[in-house]
């Protein structure tokens, strides 16, 4: 039988993570390619594009996680803790992580791409629109910034260069604002593309 067929009977013909029932697509779950029913999901258009590219990740979107990830279907679990596990610094995805359970085989499965694998004191820096920022990457202010100690104020859209991560915050960023070294939250940026 049709692979494709088989998914959609699987899943009541909505998205195997969102419940979403319009265009709707198989997934292979990485690092997973061809047509293995137990290795495969059905997804829809919008959690395929956010999985697909970081970039474009809402974390509102994978609230759905909080159903989702009680599935029976391993493969389904599988994208629900790297989502869960990319969103961690949101701070409920990290609760949720707490609660999922994985066995040996399908968490060493999860964390087969890579996501996962590093410290667990490494954190996230997501910018206010959720976008994953890393060291060096240009940010836009979003708001006027009363910068403390500097008797000034960084203006809104004002491009701040070359950004530094604070390794034991995932809140806040470094960078230089007219010529002064400034600590900025991230909710008070967004990334330049």
């Amino acid at each position: 039988m049709n692979i494709l067929k088989e998914l959609d009977k699987r899943s009541n013909s909505q998205c195997e993570l969102c419940a979403e029932k319009e265009n709707l697509a198989a997934y292979p779950v990485p690092p997973t390619n061809g047509d293995n029913l137990d290795k495969t999901i059905l997804i829809c258009a919008t959690c395929n594009s956010q999985i697909e590219d970081p970039a474009l990740i809402n974390p509102n979107h994978w609230r759905c996680l909080n159903d989702s990830m009680w599935s029976e279907v391993p493969a389904v679990q599988v994208m629900a803790w790297r989502m869960l596990t990319l969103l961690r610094a949101e701070g409920w995805p990290q609760d949720l992580l707490d609660m999922l359970y994985l066995d040996e085989e399908t968490l060493t499965w999860a964390k087969a791409t890579g996501i996962g694998n590093d410290d667990d004191n490494s954190l996230v820096h997501l910018d206010a629109n959720g976008a994953v920022l890393t060291a060096g990457d240009t940010v836009v202010l979003i708001k006027d910034l009363n910068v403390k100690g500097a008797n000034f104020t960084a203006k809104r859209g004002t491009a701040v260069r070359n950004i530094s991560l604070v390794h034991d915050n995932a809140d806040q960023i470094e960078g230089r604002v007219s010529g002064q070294h400034i600590v900025i939250l991230t909710k008070y940026v967004k990334k330049n593309n």
